[in-house]
């Protein structure tokens, strides 16, 4: 009754935060959690053959209390990125290796070393508990939660959070992650979660939404600017649907790459006149597994070039990795910038580097974001300025699937998880802002 005590205050629109400081609890709670005594499961498989399915399970775990600094959240929706795929596939390596390494870093660390790990890197819900410490944020507060856990101990940090020696993805290389009925996370993670958005909605910009505004607008990434053309990979996925929304917005000329007319169609209706569907033109930039092919990287840019009237990309947004980059870096302009995080399809790239050297182009690494570009971007989604791109939510215990739809790419914008929330459509409290924007944020939606 504790966990259905927790729902009932949550959605009562007269529970104060008084009312949750005084709720109990629970000892215990479920989550998607991977086993370590499992995490060879996949050996001698190609990454293409495991099935993250059979990695993930749905368990009952003891509830962490709350640290210095620390928060324990309600969390009633969360959503897929592809650190949870990773995660589930054991790939490159078991996440074990994360949480044993964070562990030996002593004290409170030493508790994510354990025989699970609770895996997820986003979220939307209710603050129960707060740690020693805290004082921005108390029970009963909405927030959304982005990912990045810092310790902040190095000078390194200090100008850019993401230099921290000690810096790390929150349910991916720390314990106590986001797809489950609880969580654990540092408050200085915690962000409010956008009125006017439902739980899942709110749950799904997190990583991918942060990501994009740092590897695209932010200075520490490619520093767009108005009238820039940008070259989109993956447009109508988590990350790309994000980065699109940027371009539009700032005032540059996406470009959109994607793998279907269905998310052709998405992009178009976002307002993108320039769309490449790879499906149609078939543009196989490796010959085998070893060798690429030059002349799909010539074709490409030519169809680049029809698309903007003769002109080269000035941002390449890179993300797909090993199967794309060789392209990438040949069809940005002379001086242009190739911005690269996750590598999806593989981390060693290849690329001809006359077009990098010759032509004076720059490769910038980009990860996640810092407090401060995370808390930006996630102002644009309060404003209603950039919008979730949530296509299909799932509940807790059909993660497995939602797991392998995103494997699979059996899915465009973001995939959403329900965890404590009952049903869809509960958590706004602006319905007169949603209606503002309903065609907007329900664009991805499948059926």
């Amino acid at each position: 009754m504790v966990i259905a005590d927790l729902v009932a205050a949550i959605e009562s629109p007269d529970a104060r935060p008084r009312d949750f400081a005084s709720l109990p609890v629970p000892e215990s709670y479920q989550g998607a959690v991977l086993f370590k005594d499992e995490q060879h499961m996949f050996d001698g498989l190609a990454v293409s053959d495991r099935d993250p399915a059979k990695a993930l399970h749905i368990s009952d775990v003891p509830t962490p209390e709350p640290g210095p600094g620390e928060a324990l959240i309600a969390v009633m929706a969360s959503s897929v990125n592809y650190n949870t795929v990773w995660s589930a596939l054991y790939s490159p390596v078991p996440t074990f290796a994360f949480l044993e390494r964070y562990a030996r870093t002593g004290g409170s660390a030493e508790r994510h070393d354990l025989p699970y790990h609770v895996i997820g890197s986003d979220l939307s819900g209710v603050v129960l508990r707060t740690g020693p410490g805290v004082r921005r944020w108390q029970p009963g507060d909405r927030v959304v939660a982005h990912c990045l856990s810092v310790e902040l101990e190095d000078a390194a940090g200090h100008d850019d959070t993401m230099l921290d020696p000690e810096q790390r993805i929150w349910g991916f290389e720390t314990n106590f992650g986001g797809l489950a009925q609880l969580a654990l996370v540092k408050t200085n993670q915690l962000m409010p979660k956008a009125a006017h958005l439902t739980w899942e909605e709110a749950a799904a910009p997190g990583l991918v939404n942060s990501t994009a505004y740092r590897q695209l607008v932010s200075r520490n990434g490619a520093g767009m600017k108005v009238g820039d053309n940008v070259l989109i990979w993956g447009a109508g996925g988590g990350l790309g649907s994000y980065a699109t929304q940027y371009a539009l917005a700032g005032g540059a000329i996406p470009i959109c790459v994607v793998s279907s007319e269905q998310k052709a169609a998405i992009c178009r209706e976002m307002g993108v006149e320039a769309v490449i569907d790879r499906s149609v033109e078939g543009y196989r930039f490796w010959r085998d597994e070893h060798t690429q092919d030059p002349r799909e990287w010539k074709r490409f840019g030519g169809r680049i070039r029809d698309l903007t009237g003769g002109e080269d990309v000035d941002i390449v947004f890179e993300h797909p990795g090993r199967e794309t980059f060789g392209a990438s870096v040949y069809v940005a302009r002379r001086g242009g910038t190739i911005v690269t995080c996750a590598s999806t399809s593989g981390y060693r790239h290849e690329f001809d580097n006359r077009y990098l050297w010759m032509h004076l182009k720059r490769i910038i690494g980009s990860h996640f974001a810092n407090y401060r570009e995370a808390w930006e971007a996630n102002r644009l989604i309060i404003k209603g300025l950039i919008h979730p791109t949530l296509s299909r939510s799932y509940r807790l215990a059909e993660i497995g699937r939602a797991v392998h739809d995103v494997h699979r790419n059996q899915h465009h914008g973001k995939v959403g998880v329900l965890c404590l929330a009952p049903e869809e459509g509960l958590g706004v409290t602006d319905p007169e802002l949603r209606s503002a924007h309903e065609p907007a944020i329900n664009r991805f939606r499948l059926g």
